[in-house]
């Protein structure tokens, strides 16, 4: 493809469209009125396919991806982010530092558990790795009053817990321990059991700690891996 353009790629994610799916996905991403995925709009195409296509289109220019970016279409944003991270892990270091600062720009695209569970850890987390110097950033997020930018913090870290640090996720938990929305909890309570993989030690500290005053799927999702009666002397101490 010598001249790709994102016309061309919605051309493409349109006639990779499948009505049944998108007729499901509306109730699986919970996009009806007061539901946390309000208005999102859905082709029904499988994210297999979408990867398949943000290879072809590697090389959209920037102004075209941040269109993409900022489409009222789900799949559009998807694909879009998924050609985003790509670049971003071949880039060399300055390049990295421009496609984080794009990312950020288009925060507001990223308002779904899959599109923050796909980016938040191989583009943001990854550049925060790299640069802890502006790790203070995910804190902010985490106070948002925005559920997916309180997300993409605590998702941001899972690329710290591959590298070994642990420090921000137990902290960031902290922060987000009482926060009422269901895909906090089980966002937090995942990350500490990624942390507890690695370090159980760490994990068990947490909990013994918090484990009363977490909420109940926070704590299930954290102790998920747990042998049966560790599991059951955590869920004992929620009153």
């Amino acid at each position: 493809m010598s001249t790709p353009s994102a016309k061309a790629l919605r051309d493409e994610l349109a006639r990779a469209a499948d009505p049944e799916k998108a007729a499901f996905s509306p109730r699986f991403f919970k996009t009806g009125p007061g539901q946390y995925a309000e208005g999102d709009v859905f082709l029904g195409v499988t994210v297999p396919e979408q990867r398949r296509i943000a290879r072809r289109y590697r090389e959209l220019p920037l102004e075209q991806l941040g269109g993409l970016l900022r489409s009222e279409v789900h799949e559009h944003r998807l694909t879009g982010f998924l050609i985003l991270v790509a670049r971003f892990e071949r880039a060399d270091e300055a390049g990295r530092g421009q496609l984080f600062a794009f990312c950020q720009e288009h925060l507001a695209g990223l308002n779904n558990w899959d599109l923050v569970d796909t980016v938040a850890p191989r583009l943001l987390g990854a550049y925060l790795l790299e640069h802890p110097e502006l790790t203070s950033w995910l804190y902010a997020l985490a106070r948002s009053p925005v559920l997916w930018e309180r997300r993409i913090a605590i998702m941001s870290t899972q690329a710290f817990i591959r590298a070994g640090a642990f420090q921000d996720t137990l902290k960031l938990a902290e922060v987000l321990l009482h926060d009422e929305h269901d895909l906090i909890h089980k966002a937090v309570g995942w990350m500490l059991r990624e942390v507890g993989h690695r370090d159980l030690a760490s994990e068990e500290r947490f909990l013994d700690r918090h484990a009363r005053e977490m909420p109940r799927t926070m704590l299930r999702y954290a102790i998920e891996k747990f042998p049966k009666a560790k599991r059951e002397h955590y869920l004992r101490l929620k009153p």
